[in-house]
């Protein structure tokens, strides 16, 4: 359910009905301002510029014509209101993909890929609800015959602002406990995993592990020229 809730006695365009009110009462910037919970100046800006179509508070049901004469006739007055019966109720959005702005949506199947490499205990269902993709995406990303495949390359969804880290936590935990292990217990084990393979990158990287020079610097400080 949603907690939005609209005032029905209040302008839906306020300036609209504001240039309403310049043109068709003898209203004091004063009382349009207050009606419309607008500036006085901004009204008297709206007065003097022109450039907006009116919209009839009349026609809208907010306000009466005995009202307008009523404050037309006493300047100190100020426009009570009636509230609308007939407004409609404030749309709902209806549970769907999540929206993902335009400048992030190609970056979608790096999200994919990244998950079905590094989380593959994530189902197709709870990616899509995660990135905001469909799962014919996801199978062609997996399948490997997007069109884009050539350049889709595994990056954390999470970096690419597709979804929250705490998000891809609980998605990858709810995943791990459906398969029935322990989401901690998994993490430990990766964590060590990684940790393993640093090393061995280290060692790999070291002078130590390179190429053996020894039998050229063997032979050019102990041999004898000719």
């Amino acid at each position: 359910m949603s907690n939005l809730k609209v005032d029905t006695s209040k302008p839906l365009m306020p300036k609209a009905t504001a240039v309403w009110l310049i043109e068709n009462t003898s209203l004091t910037f004063d009382q349009i301002a207050k009606f419309c919970e607008l500036h006085a100046f901004e009204v008297e800006s709206i007065a003097n510029k022109g450039g907006l179509i009116g919209k009839s508070p009349i026609k809208e049901g907010i306000l009466s014509q005995e009202e307008i004469d009523r404050c037309q006739d006493d300047v100190e007055a100020q426009l009570k209101s009636e509230k609308r019966k007939d407004i409609p109720a404030p749309k709902i959005r209806s549970k769907g993909p999540r929206y993902t702005p335009v400048s992030k949506r190609g970056d979608k199947p790096d999200g994919i890929s990244y998950i079905l490499k590094f989380h593959p205990e994530i189902t197709d269902a709870q990616i899509t609800k995660l990135i905001g993709t469909t799962k014919n995406t996801i199978e062609s990303v997996r399948s490997k015959t997007h069109a884009n495949i050539q350049n889709i390359r595994p990056r954390n969804p999470a970096e690419l602002g597709l979804c929250t880290y705490e998000e891809l936590d609980t998605a990858s935990r709810k995943g791990l406990k459906a398969q029935g292990k322990d989401p901690d217990e998994v993490r430990r084990m990766q964590q060590e995993a990684m940790k393993r393979e640093e090393e061995e990158q280290q060692q790999n990287d070291s002078p130590e592990s390179g190429f053996d020079f020894s039998n050229f610097l063997g032979s050019s400080v102990g041999g004898t020229s000719e």
